[in-house]
């Protein structure tokens, strides 16, 4: 049975129009996207089989071209489909997060560090660069590799943060194992950047880890 057999109501295309996206199963929302599934499975079995496959969204989004083209059914196109739309999610939250002051709107920094992390396999240290008004003026990937507070120099930190202009700065890193719980090295890391940045008046005003687990905030659990 193909979703044109559904009845109307049922039909994910059509709650959507009727309920909005935030109504739609993770499923739902991929079947709007791929529009058609192959002989046998609608396009809701279809992405079932992507979520089984990948374990997540952000699995799915991380997935190698290679590794999403073994799916029957999808290719190239939807490869570089289902990327620009990944991109196209980062710019809009990007720009929201431009326009306004990003501290009145904490879940926008989360769900930008998120897309941001999205498609990493390996560990990375990001730092986003804000004005006095805490709006972002941009973000830089700085370092890459297992990091350690031996190899996330502040003083690099410190020189981008001059070089824009920073008043202040938010810093995250991904743990691609999974686990947002912080180590006792991403601690002293912290320390450290906290008290190079701030002889140059230049605030860190948290650290993110980002992970499939979640998101874990220094600031929310009173750590800086």
């Amino acid at each position: 049975m193909t979703i044109l057999d559904w009845p109307q109501d049922d039909r994910p295309r059509e709650r959507l129009i009727r309920l909005g996206a935030s109504h739609l199963s993770d499923a739902e929302l991929l079947a709007v996207f791929l529009r058609t599934g192959v002989t046998g499975k609608s396009a809701v079995d279809l992405a079932r089989d992507l979520l089984k496959e990948f374990g997540s969204l952000s699995g799915m989004f991380a997935a190698p071209l290679s590794e999403f083209c073994r799916i029957h059914g999808l290719g190239q196109a939807k490869f570089a489909q289902l990327q620009a739309v990944l991109e196209l999610s980062k710019r809009a939250i990007r720009e929201e997060l431009e326009e306004k002051v990003s501290l009145s709107n904490p879940q926008a920094v989360k769900d930008y560090l998120h897309l941001l992390f999205a498609n990493r396999t390996y560990e990375c240290f990001c730092v986003l660069f804000l004005d006095v008004q805490n709006k972002l003026i941009t973000t830089e990937e700085m370092f890459r590799g297992t990091l350690t507070q031996a190899s996330v120099y502040p003083r690099e930190v410190a020189v981008r943060a001059l070089h824009h202009h920073a008043a202040s700065v938010i810093v995250a890193h991904n743990h691609p194992s999974g686990n947002c719980d912080p180590s006792a090295a991403d601690k002293q890391l912290t320390a450290q950047l906290q008290q190079a940045l701030q002889l140059l008046e230049i605030r860190v005003l948290d650290h993110f880890i980002v992970a499939r687990a979640g998101i874990f905030s220094f600031a929310e659990r009173g750590l800086l």
